[in-house]
């Protein structure tokens, strides 16, 4: 990770976690008063949002530490728990919602350890499973190289019976993890994607081939493992390159350590595209044929979406027919005609991937 600029809150105490992390970036770090300087720099760019990857903000965490995932009421959701670490990415994905969700998008990383130990502790203490991932506003493990934050939190989770943590990302940065004894509550998990969607439409991320090695070597090491197709992009001859990848998948990695394998088609807010074709021209990503969804996102066409995962389906279940696979934010009819079933009682979901997550990962069962 390089970057042009850093700065850092002046009240932030310089302890083992913050020093460890100016040890690792290369470029001096300016203290600041108030966030209205960061602002400034990324606002001032030409390129607010490209100039945003290359700034760091080392900052605390103001609001909520633990919060349960946004979601909507129109489509079925996993009620996932997100523990937010930070925000943005380095990578540069073209269909990336980040690009529109922040106002301006800022990379922060949230020190403090103490902070995010107390919120765990009370998620800790409660009796039921909670799936708890820090993937949601940033990659998981964009700061594995600079930070010790990855190893903290698999260690902390390591200590705990009901909680899984769930750590997603599109690079290979886990050579800090691998030593750690993580006793089965951490899954690794990985973005997947066909290889020319991540040519063309996932700058500076891994190819499909090293995020499959690494996913072998995390399972070597004991580690569950998550894969999420998301987001899928429809295209001329898509349906065998996916079938491809689940045949790579499979290839590297035992299903008996997979918790799930998530589907989700490429939908976005309206305000995504001008920003899509601006910083990625050659991009045609938003050009498929799209309707506007109940909660107001363009999505494909539910016969084409329906099509798709159909095929994915059908090709998970062949290698495996008992790893869990489900849908991010579908509807009833999807769930039925590609499913055969449809999770639809309030918290029916979440109840198959805890159910997952128990056998998994050793978790107490409530």
């Amino acid at each position: 990770m390089r970057f042009s600029q850093a700065f850092m809150d002046a009240d932030i105490v310089q302890d083992e976690e913050v020093s460890f992390l100016l040890e690792k970036i290369s470029c001096p770090v300016e203290r600041v008063s108030s966030s209205k300087v960061v602002y400034d720099a990324v606002n001032n760019a030409q390129d607010p949002i490209s100039a945003a990857k290359k700034i760091l903000y080392i900052t605390r965490n103001r609001g909520a530490v633990v919060r349960e995932c946004p979601g909507t009421s129109f489509y079925t959701c996993c009620d996932y728990t997100i523990l937010h670490t930070g925000t943005f990415c380095t990578m540069d994905c073209s269909y990336c919602i980040l690009q529109a969700y922040f106002h301006p998008p800022v990379l922060q990383y949230f020190a403090g350890f103490r902070q995010i130990s107390q919120a765990l502790k009370e998620v800790f203490s409660q009796n039921r499973i909670f799936r708890v991932g820090t993937g949601e506003y940033t990659d998981s493990l964009i700061w594995e190289p600079i930070s010790l934050s990855p190893a903290f939190l698999v260690e902390t989770f390591a200590r705990q019976s009901n909680c899984l943590l769930e750590l997603k990302t599109k690079t290979i940065n886990v050579d800090s993890l691998l030593t750690i004894e993580h006793n089965e509550k951490t899954v690794l998990s990985w973005s997947v994607n066909t290889p020319v969607v991540i040519r063309e439409q996932e700058r500076g991320t891994t190819s499909l081939a090293a995020r499959l090695r690494t996913a072998r070597q995390c399972q070597e090491k004991g580690f569950q493992l998550a894969f999420h197709f998301d987001p899928l992009v429809i295209y001329p001859g898509c349906e065998a390159e996916y079938e491809k990848v689940v045949d790579d998948i499979f290839a590297h990695v035992s299903p008996e350590h997979i918790v799930y394998i998530s589907l989700g088609s490429f939908r976005f807010m309206p305000k995504l595209k001008p920003i899509v074709e601006n910083r990625f021209p050659d991009s045609v990503i938003c050009y498929g044929e799209f309707i506007t969804g109940l909660d107001n996102k363009m999505r494909y066409f539910k016969p084409l979406r329906i099509r798709l995962y159909q095929t994915l389906v059908q090709r998970i279940r062949a290698h495996s027919p008992q790893t869990l696979v489900y849908f991010c934010m579908e509807d009833q009819e999807v769930w039925e005609k590609c499913m055969g079933f449809f999770p639809g009682k309030q918290g029916e979901l979440g109840g198959l991937l805890d159910d997952s997550a128990i056998l998994h990962c050793k978790l107490r069962s409530f």
